[in-house]
């Protein structure tokens, strides 16, 4: 990047910095849409119907594959913000220009809203949700919904305080007051958290609830892991690339959960059909 073209990216980052709340809506109102289409585009072209001509399998791998390119476009985006991070000081200083521009623009009344919303995202509140849908489920006796709900949730866990450890970046700076965060900054736990808590609860109640229930359900799920993740850079808590690397690998993530339970049901269901044959 050439000294001009730094100094443009620094002055775009100090602008979205300063514009940083009505940025957060409408991406808001974007995020919630582009989930309405997206939900829509995976029911016709990957969902099976009793009026199709394919059969089940068909669609199985209509949704394998799809579930291969987006983890593909996450993880490489995961890969280009860590190795921006290595190279030298140029995503540190955007980073922080956002951070600093947005800091003191963002107007207090707003800082308390995302102090609440980010509470979602805190550590305690999903180890909660996760034991509350694990026992539902296990009462409903779904045991392999109910193991893959667990895995999902504490794999991720596991998985974020190991890149964490890995890439030891230092938070940035938060003296206001309203939240404490400590430990390393990137990738963030609360977005990555996020993305498959409410991501693993769609992915249940479109199994379980009728059709007209699919499609709020996942704009729900995106809206609340959208605005959680966003509430940790607006709290100063974490950097912006610190979210967006923790949203691509809590959606890589969540991508190879659902994946893994889809193939365990699909496999599941022809072995009961081969021993009813039998």
């Amino acid at each position: 990047m050439s000294h001009g073209g730094g100094d443009s990216w620094l002055r775009f980052a100090q602008w979205a910095g300063v514009n940083a709340l009505p940025g957060f809506l409408l991406a808001l109102a974007a995020v919630m849409a582009l989930s309405w289409l997206g939900w829509q585009l995976l029911r016709r072209v990957a969902w099976h119907s009793p009026a199709s001509s394919l059969p089940p399998g068909a669609f199985l791998l209509l949704r394998l594959g799809l579930g291969f390119v987006i983890l593909l476009a996450c993880a490489a985006l995961f890969t280009e913000i860590a190795e921006e991070l290595g190279d030298g000081e140029r995503l540190g200083a955007l980073d922080q220009a956002f951070t600093d521009a947005l800091a003191s623009s963002v107007p207090l009344l707003a800082l308390e809203a995302f102090a609440r919303v980010t509470r979602l995202g805190d550590a305690w509140t999903q180890t909660g949700i996760c034991i509350v849908v694990a026992l539902v489920l296990l009462w409903l006796r779904r045991w392999w919904l109910a193991l893959g709900w667990v895995v999902a949730v504490a794999g991720n866990g596991l998985l974020n305080s190991t890149l964490k450890g890995i890439f030891a970046r230092v938070r940035p700076l938060h003296d206001h007051g309203l939240v404490l965060a400590d430990g390393w900054s990137f990738p963030s736990g609360h977005s990555s958290g996020s993305v498959v808590v409410w991501g693993m609860l769609a992915y249940l109640l479109v199994r379980s609830l009728p059709m007209r229930w699919h499609a709020p359900a996942v704009m729900v799920a995106a809206a609340l892991a959208f605005t959680t993740g966003c509430s940790r850079v607006f709290l100063q808590v974490h950097f912006a690339s610190d979210v967006l690397a923790g949203f691509a690998s809590g959606t890589a993530w969540l991508l190879v959960c659902v994946v893994s339970i889809e193939m365990t049901r699909h496999y599941r269901r022809r072995a009961g059909k081969g021993a009813a044959a039998a």
